[in-house]
């Protein structure tokens, strides 16, 4: 699976030469090495729907397209096959624009846009990108040259997600040919949800999460999703609009950015339940704590040395989020938990992939970005790994909608819109959780690994497109793995550019 062992003298050689050191370019992980995980996928069921990239092109697919992975943790490294595996079964070319997409349910021809941010969360680790640029287009143009008609019916990242998309592609002049589609999405939005105190307001079933506790397929309530989703826009649009040299722009979404954040935290924080919370239309906080209580941290709204990030201590505690089959969407001591009934995607209690992605992308800033002592990286590899473990149907790989906290059963059963189900991340997780790449602007290479000290003694994330260059993120706490050194390494195009003794966060300049 992996190369012979180098010397003794060639390891220490290695080790003790500093940064920019180069790295032996052949690959840590082959073709070969990941080749039983999808033939053991391409065989597990019959191929009844056939998209853009059947099964017997999902080899070459993948290895011309993903990250390589490997680690100690069989079922964690076929997981994340597995997703990649599964996601292109959903590209597909559109019948009415013949455009490319990226469908939810595996037996719709036609995309849904709830989860579109994380398509592109999750999407921005392939090599080629055209895919979800056209994707993008055929929600900003897909009706004659305009944005779909069905586009605005759920509550949208959108902004955000194409901003993080840039910090690993770089592709200014695809995102700066948006910038004005963009803004005109982001005021269609002030138009049809924005309340005249500036808060924005949705039906849960608009944010992609109907039945839930906190509120209702008709109301107005104001929801810890949607305003927090647009102060993470109108943050993008600021970042955007400097790329392309629009200072009065993005001086613009910056005001509405920060006038966002103030009113999120006066308004949705919940000093009774120290969590961020919906309220009603008359701005009543809703006594239930929610997974959407944690989405301001997934794009940074809480203000640092404030004392929100006391919420995170229901994450790991029994009564709050914490269940044997992964994180509620509810929290568990609440008197209607579980309540709504089963079968009609009920966001009460049962476990939604779509909020994990959401809870531990959230956590994953919190430990890296925010001071405190109420999650640890523990915490996130735990949940991750109970997250990983859930990916599973009579014992085969599998992935649906939602699933019962206790059991583990999918909700759905056998539905066969449930296969495959497009609504979440993964890859994402790994790669910027536990291997650690952090997305950045500048110049600047940033590691900081999620996986708790003493957990693995290697892993290997290799093949890694970011800012045009090659990345590969080496853990091997001997060098007896790989034969390339002892510790933490990042090699970007064959050079060492950061390496430490133990998993922490090291930074490096690209070359």
């Amino acid at each position: 699976m992996f190369l012979p062992r180098l010397s003794l003298l060639s390891c220490a050689l290695l080790f003790l030469s500093g940064c920019a050191t180069a790295a032996d370019q052949t690959p840590l992980v082959s073709a070969a090495a990941f080749a039983p995980h999808i033939a053991k996928f391409n065989t597990m069921e019959p191929e009844t729907v056939v998209n853009a990239v059947p099964n017997a092109e999902a080899q070459a697919w993948l290895e011309a397209n993903v990250p390589r992975f490997a680690c100690p943790d069989a079922q964690l490294e076929e997981t994340y096959w597995f997703r990649w595996w599964a996601l292109r079964k959903h590209l597909r070319r559109d019948a009415g624009t013949g455009r490319w997409v990226f469908t939810e349910f595996i037996t719709r021809e036609r995309p849904v846009s709830s989860a579109l941010g994380h398509h592109l969360m999750e999407g921005r680790w392939l090599r080629n990108q055209a895919w979800h640029d056209d994707y993008v287009r055929f929600w900003l143009r897909g009706k004659d040259g305009q944005p779909e008609e069905r586009f605005h019916r759920y509550s949208q990242w959108l902004h955000h997600a194409l901003w993080s998309r840039w910090l690993v592609t770089q592709d200014t002049a695809t995102l700066t040919g948006l910038l004005d589609e963009l803004v005109a999405d982001y005021r269609r939005w002030e138009t049809e949800r924005m309340r005249p105190d500036g808060l924005f307001w949705q039906a849960d079933v608009w944010d992609a999460m109907e039945e839930s506790i906190s509120g209702g397929r008709k109301v107005k309530n104001v929801r810890p999703t949607i305003s927090v989703y647009m102060f993470g826009n109108a943050t993008a649009l600021a970042e955007i609009a400097r790329r392309a040299g629009r200072t009065e722009l993005a001086e613009e979404f910056a005001a509405k950015a920060a006038h966002l954040r103030s009113l999120a935290q006066k308004t949705l924080w919940n000093p009774e339940l120290q969590f961020f919370g919906s309220v009603t239309e008359e701005l009543q906080p809703i006594a239930v704590r929610e997974a959407i209580g944690f989405i301001p941290w997934y794009f940074h709204l809480p203000e640092t040395g404030r004392g929100y990030e006391v919420a995170w201590k229901q994450l790991t505690d029994e009564k709050g989020f914490k269940a044997p089959w992964g994180l509620t969407t509810a929290e568990r001591r609440h008197p209607k938990f579980r309540t709504h009934g089963t079968g009609t995607c009920e966001w009460d209690g049962a476990v939604w992939p779509f909020a994990t992605s959401q809870t531990l992308t959230a956590l994953g800033n919190v430990l890296r970005d925010y001071p405190q002592n109420a999650v640890t990286n523990r915490d996130w590899f735990d949940a991750f790994v109970t997250y990983t473990r859930s990916h599973v149907y009579d014992g085969l790989p599998y992935l649906g909608e939602y699933q019962d906290e206790s059991t583990g059963a999918w909700l759905k059963g056998r539905d066969p819109r449930s296969f495959y189900y497009n609504h979440s991340t993964y890859a994402d997780l790994l790669i910027t959780g536990l291997a650690g790449l952090r997305p950045r602007a500048d110049n600047v290479i940033e590691v900081a690994p999620l996986l708790p000290e003493g957990t693995w003694d290697w892993f290997c994330l290799e093949n890694v497109r970011y800012h045009g260059r090659d990345v590969t993120i080496l853990w091997d706490k001997d060098g007896q793995r790989f034969g390339r050194g002892a510790g933490l390494q990042v090699i970007v195009d064959g050079q060492v550019v950061a390496k430490a003794a133990k998993l922490q966060r090291v930074t490096g300049k690209l070359p």
